[in-house]
């Protein structure tokens, strides 16, 4: 699931031009899924805490497989759009319950390495797709993508069918299954998608225009209802409460922090290596692919290690590392010796693994286990939108510089001018003055946060 969302960015450019369409209209493949999969992630998440994680995950699986075989049959641009749409359905029900199975078939105490080993998949699976989509399209049609998805999803779902255990991937399921709560679904939903619109801009909107401040004023009234709904009924969608444990709430607020910072170098590195440097695909491919590889190497470490020693020290080492590298990529110029851009890269990656499998540890840890789903998804939302802001930021602060310098020209011709290179790396490096204070925030929280060994709360 994770590399099916790297591959659509290397197929976009063919997917508009066999549908005749714009580079902005195309964009619409990526948004429609990413809003799905962000507004419906807590809602499944919950709805698995009640019927069964295994359930969700299967029917995930089947809706999943059957919008990418509608995507790739789609006849008409605003269908394909509706296949996205069915394909993120199933995508946000496996990602809601993936994390609360894992550590469901696992004791307590081997808690870090179950999500270490999931994060481990997550790197590889975002690296490798579009290392698969880039050698698919060589020979193939865009449609080659999603037929040769239903592939893995179908032994994926053959093999969920006969081998999950229900009573193990969802323990502590309430005998007397409660009523899902419809009113708070819509209503995170419905502010999830405003929220990530608005932080993303998509329509290049002014910041102060009445569409943006009235989404904002929206937005705002639909989660301070959505919180008053959540306190007030009896089977809350998310338990609102769980944010009176510090522990819990410093943790959520550290991941978003993290990705907060961490997002903008697979953001902006893309573009300082092929836009800036003139680096070939392929070549500027093997560079980012560091990040995935140390990431997946830190995930499986920092995750076993966690278990033995706690959690605590590797988040905040992990931080450490991601403030050095911060600091490291503001240091890059147009000609920095790219062997030294190769290992900042590296580190980084391990950085990312190093906090974050702990600290996903951490949280999941605060909670009991009958929630394990919807905050699961919490945390993969939590990831989701800091992604999406650090994006945010890191281009509008980029973009703000060059205008301000009077270079408004599109990022793919700053390597043919040395003054608008200049700006760019000016803009460049007052984005990473960003990604260093989210990183220090993060530090910060992380060694403010002590949590409670798995082995002192919970038995084997």
């Amino acid at each position: 699931m994770v590399a099916s969302m790297s591959m659509v960015f290397v197929g976009l450019s063919e997917i508009a031009d066999h549908f005749d369409v714009t580079l902005r209209s195309v964009s619409w493949v990526v948004i429609a899924q990413g809003l799905t999969i962000s507004a419906l992630m807590m809602p499944m998440g919950r709805l698995a805490d009640i019927i069964g994680r295994r359930k969700v995950h299967l029917i995930g699986l089947v809706l999943f497989g059957g919008g990418a075989v509608f995507t790739a049959l789609a006849p008409t641009f605003g269908l394909l759009i509706t296949a996205r749409v069915v394909t993120a359905i199933g995508n946000s029900m496996g990602q809601s319950v993936g994390t609360a199975m894992v550590i469901s078939v696992f004791p307590a105490r081997e808690r870090g390495k179950a999500i270490g080993s999931q994060t481990t998949a997550v790197a590889l699976g975002g690296a490798s797709g579009p290392i698969i989509a880039g050698l698919m399209l060589q020979w193939l049609p865009w449609q080659a993508m999603f037929w040769a998805l239903t592939i893995p999803i179908g032994i994926a779902f053959v093999a969920g069918y006969f081998i999950l255990d229900e009573n193990r991937v969802s323990p502590n399921r309430p005998q007397q299954r409660p009523s899902f709560d419809w009113l708070g679904a819509i209503l995170s939903g419905a502010t999830v998608i405003i929220a990530v619109i608005l932080i993303n801009n998509p329509f290049g909107v002014p910041v102060l225009s009445p569409l943006i401040l009235g989404g904002t004023v929206t937005a705002v009234m639909l989660f301070t209802v959505f919180v008053w709904w959540e306190i007030k009924t009896d089977s809350p969608m998310l338990e609102l409460r769980l944010f009176r444990n510090l522990i819990f709430t410093m943790a959520v607020a550290t991941r978003f922090l993290g990705f907060l910072g961490t997002t903008a170098v697979r953001f902006l590195m893309p573009i300082y290596l092929i836009s800036l440097r003139s680096l070939e695909e392929a070549a500027a491919g093997g560079v980012l692919f560091l990040t995935s590889l140390g990431m997946g190497i830190a995930a499986q470490s920092s995750g076993r290690l966690g278990d033995k020693f706690g959690e605590r020290p590797f988040a905040i080492f992990g931080f450490v590392m991601l403030v050095v590298t911060a600091v490291a990529f503001m240091t890059f110029t147009s000609d920095t010796e790219m062997w030294k851009v190769m290992v900042v890269m590296l580190v980084n990656g391990l950085a990312m693994g190093l906090w974050n499998v702990p600290n996903n540890s951490i949280i999941m840890g605060a909670v009991p286990r009958g929630s394990l789903g919807v905050v699961g998804a919490l945390t993969n939302l939590t990831r989701n939108v800091g992604n999406v802001t650090g994006q945010a930021i890191g281009s509008a602060t980029i973009v703000g510089v060059m205008v301000s310098e009077g270079f408004d020209i599109p990022l793919s011709e700053i390597g043919g001018d040395q003054a608008a290179g200049r700006s760019f790396m000016n803009g460049w490096r007052l984005a990473y003055v960003f990604v260093t204070a989210f990183s220090l925030l993060g530090l910060l929280l992380s060694i403010l946060t002590k949590p409670v060994r798995a082995e002192q709360t919970e038995p084997d």
